[in-house]
């Protein structure tokens, strides 16, 4: 079948070919691209054949595009040094088919809790290589690291410490988690570095000496390195930087372990131009090299950057609604419930009309959820196609925090998620059902 690029115009003549306004996009998973049909293709896969299949919303990943930027930070860092770990911070999308992925590639892992934990190990993860995040582990969560044997705790508070110290029987490696003053240029609730944050321990009113001190005097608690944190969806490189000096403050002997994070932004938007994986592991690389003797294995956690432009969400278009000389909404089946960045971030997404992929985005409009919130709006003044009722359109980057993020409000069962790789698509996460909705009523029917 011809390409709609190469259909002869009514002279006769084939019209030049429209560059695809897909293929190569830093938003969209790599290897995306318009299909000979005008449909738009993720890991090979029509998505309007995906929604047909699979129902609407869904979330689609590319699962290539999440292995190759695994290579890339492992390669990024072998070119550098023998002495790393790259930690999947798997708050961003805690799903068992991503951790699995992550832990074929060899990557390590950073759980917040014990459903993390859980999920971890369910996909394979080696304990060892389970980092156990969090500014309240419980006593279940830490009784549930002991037992499973994981390598590290990363401590947060004096509380922690003193539980962490009573419940364990057993020697357990940990790292202090330092809060170093520095606050990056991104929204603050994603800033967790700064003196007045809920995490770690400050620098400023030696909290962090304290702290220090006080593993160093445990019987089971083993100080093996430091952590810092900084945000996340950040596009500077010195605050990274300025981070690693900190740490360097606290360093008056020998460490084996320097966690300096993670928070590499994403494109989310054509315009964004976040640094590269290569130039992002270069600064904290070239950082711990100048500050530190010896230089101490260097930890690093992508989440968002690691999956963030891998998914896609795909919904179908219920209604379109034309307020003359105010806005036209594009009502999808989704909204707040599977994405709820746009109301707490205000966060700003593209769209796409995906059975027209390749026709002119020249109608502006505001894509709209359906839930009882006029705050849920997926994407403001978006142009698309011109939209109709039952086309399926998609918002690419959503493969970080929409899937962690999902709810039921107004009682929406939750979507699936798909994985797309060489042309087939696998189901890696079910819909929600009504009877999942009630599953876990204390009186049933």
């Amino acid at each position: 079948m011809a390409r709609s690029s190469d259909i002869p115009d009514a002279g006769g003549v084939a019209a030049a070919p429209r560059p695809d306004p897909i293929e190569g996009s830093p938003v969209y998973p790599l290897g995306s691209r318009v299909n000979e049909l005008g449909h738009l293709e993720v890991g090979g896969c029509d998505v309007v054949e995906l929604a047909r299949e699979f129902g609407t919303p869904a979330y689609i990943y590319a699962e290539d595009d999440i292995r190759s930027r695994a290579r890339a930070y492992l390669e990024a860092f072998r070119s550098r040094t023998d002495d790393f770990e790259v930690l999947y911070a798997s708050k961003a999308a805690p799903i068992t088919a991503v951790y699995r992925v992550c832990a074929e590639e060899g990557l390590s892992v950073d759980a917040a809790s014990g459903g993390e934990l859980h999920m971890a190990l369910r996909a394979g993860f080696d304990p060892r290589r389970i980092y156990i995040h969090g500014n309240n582990k419980s006593e279940a969560e830490l009784r549930e690291a002991a037992e499973a044997g994981v390598g590290y705790l990363i401590l947060d508070s004096f509380d922690e410490i003193a539980r962490a110290e009573a419940l364990l029987d057993h020697a357990q490696d940990v790292l202090i988690r330092i809060t170093p003053g520095i606050e990056p240029s991104t929204h603050g609730y994603v800033q967790t570095g700064g003196l007045d944050s809920k995490f770690g321990f400050g620098l400023r009113d030696g909290l962090a000496r304290r702290a220090i001190e006080m593993v160093r005097e445990s019987e089971v608690l083993r100080l093996v390195g430091l952590h810092a944190h900084i945000g996340s969806q950040i596009f500077e490189l010195e605050p990274y930087v300025q981070a690693i000096e900190a740490l360097a403050e606290l360093a008056e002997s020998e460490l084996s372990i320097l966690n300096v994070g993670g928070g590499l932004g994403i494109a989310y938007t054509s315009e964004d131009e976040p640094p590269s994986i290569d130039d992002y592991v270069d600064v904290k690389v070239r950082g711990v090299a100048r500050l530190f003797d010896p230089v101490p294995r260097i930890l690093i956690e992508p989440g968002r950057s690691l999956v963030g432009n891998a998914g896609i969400t795909a919904y179908s278009v219920g209604t379109v609604k034309e307020i003359p000389s105010v806005r036209t909404y594009v009502a999808v089946d989704g909204g707040m419930s599977d994405n709820l960045r746009p109301i707490i971030y205000g966060s700003r997404y593209e769209a796409l009309v995906a059975n027209r992929a390749a026709e002119p985005p020249d109608t502006p409009v505001t894509v709209a959820g359906m839930h009882c919130e006029s705050g849920d709006i997926l994407v403001r003044d978006a142009l698309v196609a011109a939209p109709s009722v039952g086309d399926v359109l998609v918002t690419p980057a959503t493969g970080a925090y929409g899937y962690a993020m999902a709810n039921n409000y107004n009682a929406v069962p939750r979507p699936p998620v798909v994985f797309c790789r060489d042309g087939d698509a696998r189901l890696v996460v079910r819909r929600e059902t009504y009877d999942d909705l009630v599953a876990r009523d204390a009186d049933p029917e």
